[in-house]
């Protein structure tokens, strides 16, 4: 499969602020969510269930035909993360007790990006041992680590003690509209988070989905992680929207959010675990094996039978025990 990951020219479009007042969805779609005026829409998603990457994609040639290319970056950098804040007032949740086990992290710092003050929400989970290592947990779109708790579990039970944070845009954290600079921005500040607050601590990043390329970013940058797990992840977003049925469309060279972990990848100097469903019909497995391809030794690569882009990790836990003893050296 031919993986055009050709970047945009500076200049080409106008990038919109970076704020959450940029101009909504609706421009595009109806309220309720049904289409106005933008028959490509529905021709390049071809189902009444829309998946997050093929609506990216179209939304993009969509807003390039339809509006030019005014906005093109914001409006990407909304259908990409697809964020939604805490309906919950940020004080009062700082004094809500977890009787599950699991306890709120907040993180503060000023971003070099913005030069404004930042608060990322976290979820913080004790592993089963005291000396279990620690693992920095990035999420996917949409979902935000309220919403990943049972995986945050999961990876509890493979050994680790989990931190699991919300980027800008998500949950209770700062109300910004992310990109991928920002988020690589709040993956720093929770990794020195860690090396503050656990110290000693053998410490491993995690990410599922565009986590996933946050992960490798990160990765590349970090000189005192031991390892490295991906899971349902893929080699770009150009690459992603290749796999579709209009993946011929000339729409790559607009993407301006690329996360290009196939770039990235050789560069990471740790062991990599690349895990991938075999049933995941949003990100294809091909694309974590290619991923993996470009990973350097040593590395591992799981596939899990019958495991969807979100099932994967309950249903691979034995693959996973297994292919961190093998890898990292846990749970021996």
């Amino acid at each position: 499969m031919a993986v055009n990951l050709a970047r945009s020219q500076p200049g080409v479009c106008r990038t919109a602020p970076d704020s959450r007042s940029a101009r909504s969805p609706s421009a595009v779609l109806g309220d309720a969510g049904t289409l106005r005026s933008a028959p490509m829409l529905h021709l390049l998603l071809g189902s009444p269930r829309w998946r997050w990457p093929a609506f990216v994609a179209a939304a993009i040639g969509s807003i390039a035909i339809l509006g030019g290319c005014v906005g093109l970056d914001a409006q990407q950098r909304k259908w990409i993360f697809q964020a939604q804040a805490s309906a919950v007032a940020l004080e009062m949740r700082k004094t809500v007790l977890r009787s599950d086990g699991i306890d709120d992290v907040w993180i503060d710092f000023r971003s070099q990006e913005s030069g404004r003050p930042v608060t990322l929400h976290a979820l913080w989970l004790e592993g089963e041992r005291s000396d279990a290592p620690a693992l920095l947990y990035l999420h996917g779109a949409r979902r935000n680590v309220e919403a990943s708790t049972f995986r945050i579990r999961q990876m509890r039970e493979l050994g680790f003690s989990v931190l699991a944070i919300d980027y800008r845009g998500f949950g209770l954290s700062t109300d910004e509209l992310p990109s991928e600079a920002s988020v690589d921005e709040d993956a720093h500040a929770a990794w020195e988070w860690l090396a503050r607050r656990q110290p000693g601590r053998d410490r491993y990043v995690f990410g599922h989905s565009l986590g996933g390329a946050i992960a490798v970013q990160l990765a590349t940058t970090i000189a005192d992680a031991k390892g490295l797990i991906v899971e349902g992840t893929f080699t770009s977003i150009p690459a992603v929207f290749e796999t579709f049925k209009w993946g011929w469309l000339p729409i790559t060279p607009l993407i301006t959010q690329r996360f290009d972990s196939a770039a990235k990848i050789g560069k990471v100097k740790v062991p990599v675990l690349v895990v991938h469903g075999g049933a995941d019909s949003l990100i294809r497995p091909e694309l974590g094996r290619a991923l993996y391809e470009r990973a350097s030794a040593p590395k591992r690569f799981v596939l899990v039978e019958h495991g969807t882009h979100y099932s994967t990790n309950g249903l691979g836990q034995a693959q996973y025990r297994e292919a961190l003893r093998e890898l990292f050296g846990l749970g021996a």
